[in-house]
């Protein structure tokens, strides 16, 4: 049974024993769990963009889960311990990743954690006015990073849960092409910003950037209409805070993507957005193989060279160099 394998792992069993007694008080999780049944869970998952080749395993693992009665339990006490702090920025959580000797149902255990969560994240959306069309595409981020796991693995789950519990606890918005999440501003990029006149520093609330997959090109066009959207979005929904500054940690804005793209290239254009913050000394090869060719781990002598993006990453790691994270602002 999931719940034995857990213990069975000294890390683990320790997590276990503060979610307990960091949930049970009186005896049972805070929150009421009301994950759908296995007829009602297809639907459910289609509304999320699940890919259509996982929603069969993720019923019969619901049915699996279901019998269950120990892990049941633990579902619950991880989404109480989840919806705490709902909208609060930085107050998310996650499970740690499970051992892979719990199978199938250990690997899409905070899947099931995410759906259980959604009456919760729907009624903070509700709350804020957030429009459905907004609350909808936010959400199906879930069925695509299942693609992204299914496209690097060929199985069902999530490589980065922790990502997917900003969605889901009303941290991040999709806007058109780009994702925004509500975040704060580091020391160096705050300072940077105070530095250049604005009205902001370290610790103030600010917007960071995401580029999801599957979503078409990164034009200038595709960019400007999402922070125009920003711009009214958070003005009108989150009226509270103030969001002076858009920032961008990532390794789209190495300049060093500039000798192998032509200027007008989509990558390019989004570069000059950007005023860099500071420079990364640590070099981190694997983030740009890993989101151009899908897995951080192939072989660099092998990696394709189909595109434009494809030779620069390619032919800047086969020649020797590496490549490192940007982190790039401007002020909305």
């Amino acid at each position: 049974m999931l719940v034995e394998e857990l213990w069975a792992d000294e890390k683990l069993a320790g997590w276990l024993r503060d979610l307990e007694s960091g949930n049970e008080g009186e005896g049972g999780p805070r929150a009421e769990v009301d994950l759908p049944d296995v007829v009602a869970l297809p639907d459910v998952l289609l509304d999320l963009a699940v890919p259509h080749e996982c929603v069969n395993e993720l019923v019969a693992l619901r049915a699996r889960l279901a019998a269950d009665p120990e892990a049941l339990t633990l579902l619950g006490r991880c989404v109480d311990r989840f919806v705490r702090g709902m909208g609060e920025i930085g107050g998310g959580w996650e499970p740690p990743a499970f051992p892979e000797s719990t199978g199938a149902l250990g690997r899409t255990f905070q899947v099931f954690v995410f759906i259980a969560a959604l009456p919760y994240v729907r009624a903070y959306h509700r709350q804020r006015d957030i429009p459905a069309d907004v609350s909808r595409r936010t959400l199906a981020d879930l069925g695509r990073n299942l693609a992204v796991h299914r496209r690097r693995t060929g199985t069902t789950g999530l490589l980065v849960p922790w990502w997917i519990g900003l969605h889901f606890h009303g941290e991040l918005y999709q806007l058109g092409r780009l994702q925004f999440q509500r975040a704060r501003l580091g020391g160096r990029t705050g300072q940077a910003a105070a530095d250049a006149g604005l009205d902001t520093g370290p610790g103030d609330h600010c917007l960071s950037l995401h580029i999801a997959d599957f979503r078409g090109p990164l034009s200038p066009e595709a960019c400007d209409r999402s922070l125009d959207l920003a711009r009214e979005f958070f003005a009108r929904h989150y009226p509270d805070e103030q969001y002076a500054v858009a920032v961008c940690h990532s390794w789209l804005l190495d300049r060093q993507l500039t000798r192998y793209l032509p200027a007008d290239s989509n990558i390019v254009r989004f570069q000059e957005r950007f005023r860099i913050a500071c420079e990364e000394t640590k070099a981190d090869d694997k983030a740009p193989v890993g989101f151009v060719f899908g897995d951080p781990e192939l072989p660099v002598a092998d990696l394709p060279r189909r595109t434009a993006v494809e030779r620069a990453v390619g032919d800047h790691l086969r020649a020797g160099g590496h490549w490192y994270g940007g982190h790039g602002w401007f002020a909305m």
